[in-house]
């Protein structure tokens, strides 16, 4: 029986091949196979990989099986056994893989990636702006936190946005020079190369040179958000240049955009690395612009800014261990706590949107929040309760606080009461090689484009984080967030962030799950309900990602909700006394898992351009199949194997730790 299974499967296989050659698609067995997610994916979910060891009877070819499909799931993410690259602009994606296929480990990856998406999706993507970077280290099985974040000028007061009356003055705040932070994002990406990466650095910037030299194709999310914010970034001479034709035409899809000022700046930078940023050139003109423009950015503010190295919060949610970002990101610290307080009920039996669960994740979201709005800051100026706000202790006496009857109204909800003594237009990627290193990244301009304001020369468009601060105590910011007295505007401070980029390690503390979002005050509620997604209602990446979110953020004292959810359920939940509102998409997940044999990612379709991508292992004896009969196939010859044959089948899903050895950048 065995052996007339294997000439059947054999005689499938050359059939199918033959059928995939007269279709023009039949890749050669002995190159590398890209596995690549397709904007019309609908049908196939997580997935594991089987190589069988034919040796003894199939002349000695290794035959490659397609991860194990279940026919329960509507919708599927993407796998690959070396690596996968995950971001929120399809172009960089390419440029990430790029770098895996040449050898380069994830840290060469995700260099590469940030400073592509600073050409390819310029409203968030940057060189002016920041953000926070987890870097996993499979060697030493450690993760160290990268803060990146703006800092506040030294010129910046706490009353400096205010008007003569109190009130906060918007136009400064978000529109104007004064808006910007001292960026952080060059050396952020430059410290995580030094500690880990590979490759040249030089190298790795040359993609993102010839992106913005000899320019890309025009998309239609680019295109559409060019046009939204034409009035946004035609304040800018510069940035008018740049993104409009003559006579302030729009860029249209199938155009081609080019960034000639932006090439020559990345080219200073691939040449000098961060000095040219900090010390040099560049930083001649930002200081002039500044300057010319009333901001207040000086050069002892570039030449004093520093990447910091932090250490990641952690916790434990049902056996499986959180790894986040520390503050001044707010995001690792309210993710524990509300995975804490939920873990008090059975939300797994109650089910995925059902008003139970549904009410108790609102509550745990009302709670943090506030609590978000008087404890959180910048740990270098602040004393920051992180200890107490993540202690099972808090939590349990949070979650003994909700009521399942009812919503508790947000006006009477004092932040800690119980404790003992951002923009939609940020991105994220992720990244994994193929030695189990990880890179998740989270970073921002703040609004789209930021403050639409762009450095003469440079191609470098300024961010507006400075309204992430509490211009006023008590006072919300563009995303609706209250402002806390440790939020306040000081010199060399870093304001408040939501940014969330997060690892998850399975109970034998293997990496298991890294994601993160854009999305403002929305991400630390986009990150909690994809891991509950995964962890409580056993849904792949795919589901979990693609699920329909709600966010409650304490105040305005409503619960947000996207499309999807049975209206029956927001009657229960109306009933409960939520103040539901519709909202537009929320969040962009871009996530990866560790899976047998592999990694399953997936690219958030809530924003145009995403794109996972990963990376086959090469092996002159793999034959690469995605035919489901030859699946079927397999899993016979598996099974005779597994009822005494004398061959066994072997599983191979182990591959070499790459000693990851400091870099200098030029």
């Amino acid at each position: 029986m065995l052996k007339i299974r294997i000439f059947s499967f054999l005689c499938v296989m050359a059939l199918s091949s033959i059928s995939a050659y007269a279709e023009g698609v039949f890749k050669d067995t002995f190159s590398k196979i890209d596995a690549i997610q397709s904007p019309v994916q609908t049908a196939l979910p997580e997935m594991v990989q089987t190589t069988v060891d034919m040796s003894e009877i199939s002349s000695g070819f290794k035959i490659y099986t397609p991860p194990i499909l279940s026919e329960k799931n509507i919708i599927r993410p993407i796998f690959a056994e070396d690596g996968m690259v995950v971001t929120g602009s399809d172009i960089a994606t390419k440029v990430g893989v790029d770098v895996l296929k040449k050898g380069g480990n994830a840290i060469d990856a995700a260099v590469a990636t940030a400073f592509s998406m600073a050409v390819t999706m310029p409203r968030a993507g940057n060189l002016g702006g920041g953000g926070f970077m987890l870097v996993y280290d499979a060697k030493t099985k450690t993760t160290r936190a990268i803060d990146y974040r703006e800092v506040a000028p030294k010129m910046a007061t706490s009353d400096m946005y205010l008007n003569e009356d109190g009130t906060v003055n918007e136009k400064l705040i978000r529109h104007s020079f004064l808006s910007t932070g001292v960026p952080g994002t060059v050396k952020g990406v430059e410290l995580a190369y030094k500690l880990y990466a590979t490759m040249d650095w030089d190298e790795l910037l040359k993609p993102a040179i010839r992106l913005a030299d000899e320019g890309f194709v025009v998309d239609d999310a680019l295109a559409t958000s060019l046009k939204l914010k034409k009035e946004h970034l035609s304040k800018s001479l510069a940035a008018r240049d740049v993104f409009f034709k003559p006579g302030g035409r729009f860029y249209e899809r199938g155009d081609v955009l080019k960034q000639k000022d932006l090439a020559q700046t990345l080219d200073h930078i691939a040449k000098n690395g961060s000095k040219a940023f900090y010390e040099g050139a560049i930083a001649d003109k930002i200081v002039a612009a500044m300057k010319r423009h009333r901001g207040i950015i000086t050069r002892d503010d570039l030449l004093d800014y520093k990447a910091r190295i932090r250490e990641p919060v952690s916790g434990y949610y049902k056996g499986y261990k959180i790894v986040s970002m520390p503050p001044p990101s707010s995001g690792g610290v309210h993710l524990i706590q509300m995975l804490k307080i939920l873990s008090d009920y059975d939300i797994e039996s109650w089910g995925f949107g059902s008003a139970k669960t549904m009410h108790v994740m609102a509550e745990a979201m009302r709670l943090a929040y506030a609590d978000r709005s008087k404890y959180l800051g910048d740990p270098d100026f602040v004393q920051v309760p992180t200890r107490q706000l993540m202690s099972d202790l808090y939590a349990n006496r949070l979650s003994k606080g909700i009521s399942l009857g009812s919503a508790t109204p947000s006006e009477l909800i004092e932040p800690g009461k119980f404790m003992p003594s951002e923009s939609p237009q940020t991105t994220h990627f992720t990244i994994v090689d193929k030695w189990g290193n990880v890179v998740t990244n989270t970073y921002t301009l703040n609004f789209s484009y930021g403050s639409g304001h762009m450095v003469e020369g440079t191609g470098i468009l300024l961010n507006n984080e400075m309204d992430d601060f509490a211009a006023r105590v008590g006072a919300q910011n563009a995303y609706g967030l209250i402002g806390g007295e440790n939020n306040v505007i000081k010199p060399g401070k870093r304001p408040l962030s939501s940014m969330t980029p997060t690892l998850v390690f399975d109970k034998n503390d293997t990496f298991y799950l890294g994601l993160g979002s854009p999305g403002g005050s929305r991400i630390i509620t986009t990150v909690l309900q994809t891991i509950v997604n995964v962890i409580d209602h056993k849904m792949n990446l795919a589901e979990a990602i693609m699920a329909p979110r709600m966010h409650h953020q304490w105040w305005p004292d409503e619960l947000r909700i996207e499309k999807g959810f049975s209206p029956d359920t927001l009657d229960i939940l109306r009933a409960k006394g939520h103040d539901i509102a519709v909202n537009s998409p929320i969040g962009a997940v871009m996530a990866v898992k560790k899976v047998d044999g592999g990694y399953t990612g997936f690219a958030d379709t809530r924003r145009g351009s995403s794109l996972a991508l990963g990376v086959m292992r090469a092996s002159k004896n793999t034959i690469n199949s995605f035919d489901p009969l030859m699946f079927e196939f397999m899993q016979e010859i598996k099974k005779d194997f597994e009822e005494g044959a004398s061959a066994s089948p072997t599983f191979t899903n182990q591959s070499p730790t790459l000693e990851m050895s400091p870099k200098t950048a030029p």
